[in-house]
């Protein structure tokens, strides 16, 4: 089976290459810069296994994204896993969620790692089925909740959006009022309407709902 890497870091994707080929495995590292490589990788007449760094760099018409590439590979009928420093658990989950085998640390022991692919490879199992369940659950969880703050968020005004930006900043009813040029009951009102449409029951939780929107 082949073995497709993708990585923005020659350093460890040269080495997993040339470890992964002296285990005779045909390994090939592509730059997640080189879509028409990558397009055409994943469409030949092999399918295999693309070990899949999540942080792939800023290079032109590449995704920051691993989980951006999960459909593309998917649909070409090849198997992916994750080999990646990050630890954002959200990410992770998304990535396994859209079909990834599992998730490799990139600080676990090289022999681990390519013991791993190479078991992989060969269309073993290495990864705990309810492991993996718990990462796909968790994923859905997180849709449901930020579909929910999207919902709550989408019912503010630019005006409401724009005094709890001041709210968020640590601006005073008072401070508000001033740089919108109304009383602060008018502020009051607002913050008000503004704490009923994101159904939270204080400023505080109100300003920690922003922060989570973004």
């Amino acid at each position: 089976m082949p073995v497709l890497i993708v990585d923005d870091h020659p350093l460890v994707a040269v080495a997993l290459r040339g470890e992964l080929a002296a285990r005779g495995l045909d390994a090939t590292h592509l730059d997640p810069g080189d879509r028409r490589g990558l397009s055409a990788a994943l469409t030949g007449a092999a399918t295999g296994l693309v070990v899949l760094d999540l942080d792939l760099g800023d290079a032109d018409g590449a995704p920051p994204d691993g989980v951006a590439l999960m459909p593309a590979i998917r649909a070409a009928g090849w198997d992916a896993v994750l080999l990646t420093g990050s630890r954002d658990r959200v990410r992770i989950a998304a990535a396994v969620a859209a079909g990834a085998l599992g998730w490799l640390r990139k600080d676990a022991p090289f022999d681990e790692i390519v013991s791993a692919v190479v078991a992989l490879a060969a269309g073993e199992q290495v990864f705990d089925p309810g492991r993996r369940a718990e990462l796909v659950a968790e994923h859905h969880a997180a849709r449901r909740a930020r579909s929910d703050l999207d919902r709550r968020w989408s019912r503010l005004t630019p005006r409401e959006r724009e005094i709890l930006g001041c709210l968020v900043d640590g601006k005073r009813v008072a401070d508000v009022a001033r740089e919108f040029v109304v009383s602060p009951a008018t502020v009051r009102t607002q913050v008000r309407s503004i704490l009923a449409k994101l159904e939270v029951g204080s400023q505080l939780e109100a300003v920690a709902l922003a922060r989570r929107a973004g």
